[in-house]
């Protein structure tokens, strides 16, 4: 029996990055459907469900991407309604790699401060789908967690969005340059950049000064870093009495992450994939 993996994507063109990862994780064929909103995603699912029957059903899994996270979730959400009784089949959410990558990040930090409970976290440039699910993945594990964005309005909302999906408090703060990143950065004992590509948050001055600090992430591959100072292939490197993770350094449990993941939803018929799920599984392989 093949193993069929039917990748749901919102945007206009199915991720390759996903397909590839789909076929290292396992799957024997990958199809990929753009454009996937919650009202057309029905007659798709229906095609996964009543087609294998018993233990035929635990080789085709469902997997939701794209690069809103937002719209991955509304995506999600009517997979998992059109399910019911045994039609049903293992599905993951994994928007903009967010899901995978936040687990990684979060879960290599609190392996190397043993714990967070209790810790100041700062999450940078924070609105966006990686920034949010770091947030409240910290948040889960007991951090105090603060989320930054160049505007309060829609860090706010991110925040709030956070807030309501997994029932944490976050703060929000307005971040709009270098100088309140420092002094958000001067407050933290953890901290994560998740902003966009090409643009520098903090200075290695900035970081460096920062007394209470100690353990920075990078998610940006691409130089300049959010962080100054790191490389991207950091993983658990002392720099400045502080421990550092890259990008590339946190990208290589990422990907194995993806890939286990995808080997799980051939197991059964009833695996659901989300944040909570992944982190989980990535605290195990980190």
């Amino acid at each position: 029996m093949k193993k069929l993996l039917f990748q749901f994507d919102t945007d206009p063109m199915p991720s390759v990055f996903d397909t590839v990862v789909g076929y290292d994780g396992g799957a024997d064929i990958i199809t990929g459907y753009p454009n996937v909103t919650p009202d057309n995603v029905g007659a798709l699912v229906d095609g996964t469900i009543y087609t294998r029957g018993g233990s035929e059903k635990k080789s085709t899994a469902i997997f939701v991407g794209g690069g809103s996270m937002a719209a991955g979730e509304a995506v999600f959400k009517a997979v998992r309604k059109r399910f019911f009784g045994p039609f049903r089949v293992s599905c993951m959410l994994d928007s903009n790699g967010s899901n995978t990558t936040a687990a990684a990040g979060v879960a290599l930090v609190a392996k190397a401060a043993g714990s967070l409970e209790g810790k100041r976290a700062l999450v940078l440039a924070g609105t966006g789908p990686v920034g949010m699910r770091s947030a409240a993945l910290l948040a889960k594990e007991g951090a105090t967690v603060t989320l930054a964005g160049r505007q309060l309005a829609k860090a706010e909302e991110a925040a709030k969005a956070i807030e309501a999906r997994f029932k944490v408090a976050i703060r929000a703060i307005e971040t709009p340059d270098s100088e309140a990143r420092g002094a958000a950065v001067a407050e933290a004992d953890v901290a994560f950049s998740a902003g966009a590509i090409g643009l520098e948050l903090v200075s290695e001055a900035q970081w460096t000064a920062a007394k209470t600090l100690a353990f920075l992430a990078d998610y940006n591959a691409q130089p300049p870093l959010g962080f100054g100072g790191i490389e991207a292939t950091d993983k658990g490197k002392e720099r400045h009495g502080k421990t550092v993770f890259g990008a590339l350094g946190i990208g290589g449990l990422k990907l194995k992450l993806h890939r286990a993941c995808v080997a799980k939803l051939f197991e059964s018929s009833e695996l659901v994939l989300d944040a909570e799920e992944i982190y989980a599984l990535a605290k195990e392989m980190a």
